[in-house]
């Protein structure tokens, strides 16, 4: 071997020691920067999420709004209820053995049993149904709302609880975001306590960043039990026969008891190809939801499908309260900036048709007669004055 070859060795070995030892340090800079990156990506989470939960109440108005109809739905069930109240509730219900031994375990708890303890009672069940109607408006209206609310949810599971024969999931959806209610605030706006709290004759207890997180961890809690009924209701759906056939919107409007409108039904499944699209468009828009909350246009795309969705099921179906209620919950998905846009263009609009009906009433006032100046005007002239020249004659 040549002394240039043992040079060129040499070399190449010099060399890939040189690399070698660069390795160790290169990599541990490349660890040590994406550790930063990482690091400074949690911070930033956590910043954007402390702010989030802390700085202000989120989603005032559709909680509001959420509120609103929920207690419609309680107001609207109590009376179309009414009538039959005994039968269905009371002690016309006794046949189906539920007052000897009630199907739910809610009745046996003592702080829920209150109208299972006077389901025999014609009087006593009549009064405590008109109690819980009074407490429903209430809790429309917002007025005192932290010590409306516990009271109405007691006396609203232990009602809805009596026949299980009568009741629908909305039931649970309705119980699980009123226990959320209590950790919100649903009154801060379109309220009675909010036009108290106007007033300053309202006072809070908590410190204002604990009642913010309260009210903001409770709104996380409602999408994520919102996401969770849509997600898992799609998922259940795509296992069946008839939705991933796309016929599953047929078989329960031909049915008498969820056919309530069997010239509608008829007419809506006549096209083959509109039953699919219902049917498997439902399917993609419920697992989707949770992604399509993600981004404004699709967002709105999600709110618009999911609550025509509720709306086909309250007509078509016969359940106007479980749809009013899911409809209700779904509000809380539209930002304070969309609302307020919405109150200004509105309030935009009377002002400026009040403003146009005052000028046109001042355009077409006569001059009032005990005007002496425009008076002595048309004495002068020998011909009227409109409302311009009264001003006229005034500046002169």
């Amino acid at each position: 071997m040549s002394a240039r070859e043992k040079a060129g060795i040499a070399d190449r070995l010099g060399e890939a020691r040189a690399i070698a030892a660069r390795t160790p340090r290169a990599l541990g800079r490349l660890v040590s920067e994406l550790l930063r990156i990482v690091w400074d990506v949690a911070r930033r989470a956590w910043l954007f999420t402390e702010a989030w939960l802390l700085d202000s109440k989120k989603s005032l108005y559709g909680i509001a709004v959420t509120r609103i109809l929920l207690g419609l739905t309680g107001v609207g069930l109590l009376l179309t209820n009414f009538s039959t109240r005994l039968y269905t509730f009371g002690s016309g219900s006794a046949w189906n053995g539920e007052a000897a031994e009630p199907v739910s375990d809610f009745p046996k708890i003592w702080l829920f049993g209150l109208f299972d303890s006077v389901r025999l009672d014609d009087g006593l069940f009549t009064v405590l149904y008109l109690v819980l109607l009074a407490l429903a408006v209430l809790f429309t209206l917002g007025w005192r709302f932290k010590i409306v609310l516990p009271v109405y949810f007691v006396l609203w599971v232990s009602f809805i609880e009596m026949n299980d024969a009568v009741g629908d999931q909305g039931d649970n959806m309705y119980r699980i975001v009123l226990i959320l209610l209590f950790f919100a605030d649903p009154a801060a706006r379109w309220s009675l306590d909010a036009r108290r709290r106007a007033r300053g004759g309202d006072r809070t207890i908590l410190p204002r960043e604990i009642s913010n997180l309260l009210h903001n961890l409770a709104l996380v809690a409602m999408t994520a039990q919102v996401c969770f009924v849509y997600v898992s209701g799609g998922l259940y759906k795509a296992g069946g026969d008839p939705w991933s056939g796309g016929y599953a919107v047929y078989n329960p409007l031909m049915t008498e008891r969820f056919g309530t409108w069997p010239v509608l039904s008829e007419l809506i499944t006549a096209w083959g190809p509109a039953v699919t699209i219902a049917s498997w468009g439902s399917i993609i828009l419920q697992i989707a939801f949770p992604f399509m909350l993600l981004s404004r246009p699709t967002r709105i795309l999600a709110l618009f499908g999911i609550m025509s969705f509720h709306i086909g099921i309250g007509v078509l179906m016969g359940l106007p309260w479980f749809s009013l209620a899911m409809i209700g919950i779904d509000f809380i998905f539209i930002r304070d900036r969309t609302w307020q846009r919405a109150l200004e263009i509105v309030k935009g609009s009377f002002r400026s048709d009040g403003d146009a009906k005052r000028e046109a009433a001042a355009e077409t006032e006569p001059a009032s007669e005990a005007d002496p100046v425009v008076n002595d005007d048309r004495a002068e002239r020998g011909r009227p004055v409109g409302a311009g020249g009264g001003v006229r004659a005034r500046r002169r």
